[in-house]
């Protein structure tokens, strides 16, 4: 048989470890109401940051000033105020109505004529010519200039691409820039580019802001669209961003949600 001493010890050894184990289901207990774990669990999995000990902390914290704004907004009678929840009230319905609109979104869908006349109109967009070029950049005149007279002589444009340009990106690449747009590069060098044909160089360097450029066009060609399918995800993106277009959508859902209702 126990005795009383032996029985209060284990009494509080049991208390302890149902206390521990308490706490461990719990992220914090606040003025007695726990806060889950699985609610900690799942703020951090869905901040999409790396769960470590720092990181639950600052989660930790954020549930706890939560409980506490809630349960002194209880104590005050604040949650009570008609004003209050009226407010709350417009905020859970301004959710619902952006929820079952995204969600009316999802299932519809965007039509396929939509997508047409979009892409007809992003495609029009695509017009002009591509340039695949070379260059060699340096920093003074004068070694541009020799350059260019030792690549008239038959130097190879890209193995002294490779040695003396100063251009991080495309030296070790023989000077390729690959291909380009005029629009997508310094008035200057675009200015100087066009006027090159198929296989030439520039005859004289091309000064921009980024020091003396020797230039070399490998090829020229139309500016060409990409399929419907392959821009399709950003085609949907660009309709459903278009707020004449939420607002045309959102009527339909009203109007489908009407007819099948029964409003007496």
């Amino acid at each position: 048989m126990f005795n009383t001493r032996q029985i209060l010890t284990i009494s509080a050894i049991s208390a302890a470890l149902f206390s521990t184990a308490v706490i461990a289901q719990n992220a914090a207990i606040v003025n007695g109401k726990p806060i889950p774990k699985a609610q900690l669990d799942k703020l951090i999995q869905k901040s999409n940051q790396p769960d470590n000990p720092q990181v639950r902390d600052q989660a930790r914290e954020m549930l706890v000033t939560r409980e506490l704004i809630l349960q002194e907004a209880n104590n005050r009678g604040i949650t009570q105020k008609e004003s209050v929840r009226d407010q709350l009230e417009q905020s859970k319905m301004g959710v619902l109505i952006a929820a079952v609109f995204e969600d009316f979104v999802e299932r519809e869908g965007v039509a396929e004529s939509e997508l047409k006349a979009a892409y007809e109109q992003v495609k029009g967009q695509y017009t002009g010519k591509e340039y695949h070029v070379e260059h060699i950049l340096v920093e003074k005149e004068a070694d541009a200039k020799a350059i260019t007279a030792q690549i008239k002589a038959g130097g190879n444009f890209a193995q002294i691409a490779k040695e003396k340009s100063k251009d991080p990106g495309s030296a070790p690449n023989g000077g390729d820039l690959g291909w380009v747009s005029d629009k997508a590069l310094v008035p200057e060098f675009s200015k100087a580019m066009v006027q090159l044909k198929k296989g030439q160089i520039t005859d004289k360097p091309v000064k921009t802001q980024f020091g003396w450029h020797i230039i070399k066009m490998d090829d020229i060609r139309d500016v060409k669209a990409p399929s419907m399918e392959e821009i399709k995800d950003q085609l949907k993106q660009m309709i459903t961003a278009d707020q004449n277009w939420q607002k045309a959508k959102f009527s339909e859902l009203m109007q489908k949600l009407r007819a099948k209702a029964k409003i007496q």
